[in-house]
């Protein structure tokens, strides 16, 4: 009786190993049916993308994605010392004006023969400038994945009363329209134009509507001395010296509230705000305010803007390219960018998803689509974002309030980026030599 207990226990215990190393070596089998790609988006993207994620793995069932948010305010730093550390994921969002600076790096992968092969995506399917920022050196390193660009909003009520039934074209009308509003307003604490100092992005506009290039002698040195940007720059400062827009930062605490208030009439800025205007702006005021894209240099209209949004990229070092580009072409399907857009109201990069009636039929959105047609990048450089921040905003300020004269500002914000740009110069003339 013993010995066939002893014999009975054996082989139940042989029986639960064998059963046991079936079930791990199934789990094994199952883990080997499908490849896991990393992918890093950032602030609310990271969030609203991982909503697509179940569809694209039902259409693609040997494939899984494993996302990670990463705040904004914290990219840079993140991302660069993932490359530090080969521990890039396999694919993840920059802001397009970070393409160069990865780039360099060699940090992602060059996308050319992946596009070329592709049926789903082509420059043919973007705004042109757009795709453009993408493309260094003549090769494609990310694909645009949501945009945006800067366009005028202005108060309907206020110009019609200034006697201007449509927004301004040019330079001049701007100019002429903006005076009209102030003595209109008969208020020394009320103004035209919102230009803030602290944001580089009208100046840089202005600067490449008047035909600078901003950087010369292939981007090696500043060139914000130069008549056309020194042009440009002169008549936004005008509007400062004549008390046509408020002058310092702190006047404006509350942007909303103060064109509610009708403390300025125009301001220039993105897609992000549509939705804050239209908090405020409401009952009486719900018709009262529009977008239209900006005004140009001369008879040139639309003027040109700025031609920005995130891309998608690809890590050199990654072992799952195939998989990586299948996923970066169901972002980019008209479909998916549709539902990303109702999901957290990015604007579409791809231009076919603009017919849908959700874009269509938004009367603030016809701006952005029109002005998006007339944008360009900024210098695709690594540096690009230090000059932009640090220098155009500080010399801007300095100009706006009175303390420099604009011709003593320019040649200081050119010998500052002069010197940002003394590492690049360096690097450039090892490449020759």
């Amino acid at each position: 009786m013993k010995s066939s207990w002893v014999l009975y226990s054996f082989r139940s215990s042989i029986l639960r190993i064998i059963t046991l190393l079936f079930f791990i070596a199934s789990c094994d089998s199952h883990q080997k049916e499908f490849v896991e790609i990393k992918f890093w988006a950032m602030g609310s993207e990271g969030e609203y993308v991982q909503k697509l994620i179940p569809d694209f793995e039902q259409r693609n069932p040997g494939i899984r994605v494993k996302v990670q948010m990463i705040p904004w305010t914290a990219a840079q730093e993140k991302l660069i010392t993932a490359y530090a550390s080969d521990n890039l994921p396999d694919v993840f969002q920059l802001g397009n004006t970070w393409i160069p600076q990865f780039t360099l790096l060699t940090a992602i992968e060059k996308l050319d023969k992946w596009v070329e092969s592709s049926q789903k995506i082509s420059s043919e399917q973007y705004f042109s400038g757009i795709w453009n920022t993408n493309v260094i050196d003549s090769s494609v390193f990310g694909i645009p994945w949501y945009v945006d660009t800067r366009v005028l909003f202005y108060r309907v009520d206020v110009l019609k009363k200034a006697g201007f039934s449509s927004p301004p074209k040019s330079w001049d009308e701007l100019y002429i329209l903006s005076k009209k509003i102030k003595k209109l307003q008969n208020d020394p604490e009320k103004y035209a134009i919102y230009l803030p100092t602290n944001e580089w992005a009208p100046f840089v506009i202005f600067g490449i509507q008047a035909g600078s290039s901003l950087l010369r002698e292939n981007n090696t040195y500043g060139n914000f001395c130069g008549e056309k940007f020194k042009k440009a720059f002169e008549f936004l400062i005008r509007f400062h010296k004549g008390s046509l827009a408020p002058t310092g930062i702190s006047q404006v605490t509350n942007v909303y509230q103060a064109f509610k208030q009708e403390y300025f009439a125009m301001y220039i800025s993105g897609p992000w705000n549509i939705n804050e205007f239209k908090k405020w702006m409401t009952d009486t005021l719900k018709d009262k305010w529009m977008t239209a894209p900006l005004p140009g240099m001369g008879d040139s209209y639309p003027g040109v803007s700025l031609a920005g949004g995130s891309s998608l990229v690809m890590s050199r070092e990654s072992k799952h390219k195939k998989e990586v580009w299948q996923f970066i072409e169901y972002l980019s399907s008209p479909e998916t960018q549709l539902k990303f857009y109702n999901l957290i109201f990015d604007l579409p990069a791809v231009k076919s998803s603009w017919q849908d009636k959700s874009l269509r039929n938004n009367p603030y959105m016809d701006a952005f689509y029109k002005q998006l047609q007339y944008v360009v990048a900024t210098p695709k450089v690594p540096e690009w974002e230090q000059i932009a921040y640090s220098k155009i905003q500080q010399y801007a300020e300095l100009a706006a309030r009175n303390v420099l004269s604009v011709e003593e500002a320019l040649k200081r914000l050119d010998n500052d980026v002069d010197r940002i740009l003394e590492k690049r110069r360096w690097l450039l003339s090892k490449k020759i030599n």
